[in-house]
């Protein structure tokens, strides 16, 4: 489902999958004055890349200008604008709540059947939600989860991807004489 999040740009960026490259990113933002409202890095289908998926707020950076400063990193083999493009985007929450009475037990399973949301885990005192969504909803789901009494919670980040034929290119491969820039895309 795309995602319009016109005050939010979310960047893409395959890098090598190596200690010190979040440093390395992270230390870009913070040098630019960048403030990072979500950030999710994992592997991909290839063991030596990784990719993170980087939401950061449009009225403070320059999608262009974050993606042409994080090209300059060594580590960096591609970057895109997902959110400039219809894209797909996932947030992933785990919310402990109150479940200590039958009324708390109720609002919860009322709640939980109007988001895609689902129990996890239910014991005398508490109840564990999941929700995967888009972000806003998510939002919506917990705003609606907090009058019964959340107690813990925890959130993965965005995680997006550009809908149709338009990949970022996954084919990187270190060779042995890199290029100018330092790789063989």
């Amino acid at each position: 489902m795309p995602e319009n999040m016109s005050t939010k740009h979310t960047v893409v960026a395959l890098v090598e999958n190596q200690p010190g490259v979040l440093m390395r990113v992270t230390n870009l933002f913070r040098r630019r004055n960048f403030n990072i409202d979500s950030l999710s890095v994992g592997r991909t289908h290839r063991p030596q890349i990784s990719r993170m998926t980087i939401v950061v707020d449009s009225a403070r950076a320059n999608a262009q200008r974050i993606m042409a400063n994080l090209l300059k990193l060594v580590p960096v083999i591609d970057v895109a604008n997902v959110g400039a493009d219809l894209h797909v985007s996932r947030d992933l929450a785990l919310v402990k709540v109150r479940s200590d009475d039958a009324d708390s037990r109720n609002a919860l399973t009322m709640i939980v059947e109007r988001y895609p949301a689902r129990i996890v885990d239910i014991g005398n005192l508490y109840a564990i939600v999941e929700i995967t969504a888009q972000e806003d909803r998510v939002e919506q789901c917990i705003h609606e989860l907090e009058p019964i009494g959340i107690v813990e919670m925890v959130r993965t980040g965005v995680v997006a991807m550009g809908r149709g034929a338009r990949i970022l290119d996954s084919s990187y491969e270190r060779t042995a004489q890199p290029s100018t820039n330092g790789y063989h895309v």
